[in-house]
């Protein structure tokens, strides 16, 4: 038996045992009690609007808050892991590290309580035109943030160093020239993550219970489990589900797209001509020493 024929009998097992599996289970379950429990059309039909008006749209609007924080951020935090200042890079590598190894409901409860404990400090009076959304925002962007500044920070190195050398010899200074030219070519390159990291976001938002929040202010979590709690019923959990999946199946689908885009683009270009950025992003090492393609000069 060839190779590939050992393979492609393989695969075919693997398709029986799966569709086998599915229609155990498919038997086994117990479809009335399921359908009383999680999916009583009643209860689904009583969500509405509110799910959507309410929940929903504090999902989204806490998720972009955060995702434009945590590019800011991200960005600062990236340029400083990229300076040939020590102390800079060490400070970045310090806050990177901490806030990717500590889980992100334990930062929002940094924020949202042991910060106006500790220095009296409350994110709502600091930016009170973020209105109720301040304080879950800003806890979720210092956690993205740190993500973000990785991928920022790769993005900046996969643009070959020539380009800077080029802007150099047009008499651009390095600030300038990381501005107007690496900057935006490095964007460009992370598109398909950021993408990915905003969809990670949005799911990030069922934390944000933990800080308590007004009934016009709930998240698609927060709503779900008030609407079981009031029912004692699991529906409003898959009506929450299918709006996550709502939001989130087209970012996906639109970070594969990019993804494609970006790889069939760089296919068709020559290796070495001079403006084209190569779509892999260079994987960031965790050292603190200098990069050695882009490096800011702080």
């Amino acid at each position: 038996m060839t190779p590939r024929r050992a393979a492609e009998l393989r695969r075919w097992a693997v398709y029986g045992l799966t569709i086998l599996v599915l229609v155990v289970i498919a038997f086994s379950a117990d479809w009335p009690k399921l359908q009383e429990t999680f999916l009583d059309p009643q209860i689904f039909k009583d969500l509405f609007p509110e799910i959507v008006t309410v929940a929903t749209k504090n999902t989204i609007i806490l998720a972009a808050l955060a995702f434009i924080g945590g590019i800011v951020l991200g960005l600062l935090l990236a340029l400083m892991r990229l300076s040939s200042i020590r102390p800079y890079r060490w400070a970045a590598l310090g806050y990177i590290e901490f806030f990717r190894g500590i889980p992100a409901l334990l930062t929002l409860i940094l924020i949202g309580f042991v910060l106006p404990i500790a220095l009296g400090v409350r994110v709502k009076e600091l930016l009170p035109f973020l209105g109720n959304y301040g304080t879950p925002a800003v806890g979720l962007a210092v956690v993205a943030g740190a993500y973000l500044a990785e991928t920022i920070r790769g993005g900046i190195e996969a643009v070959p160093k020539g380009q800077m050398e080029a802007a150099r010899s047009l008499g651009m200074g390095h600030s300038r020239a990381m501005r107007s030219i690496i900057i935006p070519q490095a964007f460009r390159v992370m598109i398909p993550p950021l993408t990915n990291e905003f969809v990670l976001l949005i799911k990030d938002t069922s934390l944000v219970f933990v800080l308590g929040v007004a009934a016009a202010d709930q998240d698609l979590a927060f709503f779900s489990k008030s609407a079981v709690q009031e029912n004692f019923n699991g529906t409003p959990f898959i009506a929450a589900a299918i709006m996550y999946l709502i939001i989130t199946l087209p970012l996906t689908a639109l970070s594969r797209h990019l993804e494609r885009r970006g790889a069939t683009s760089s296919r068709r270009r020559t290796p070495g001509t001079v403006g084209v950025v190569s779509p892999n992003v260079v994987p960031p090492t965790t050292g603190p020493g200098t990069p050695n393609d882009q490096v800011w000069d702080g």
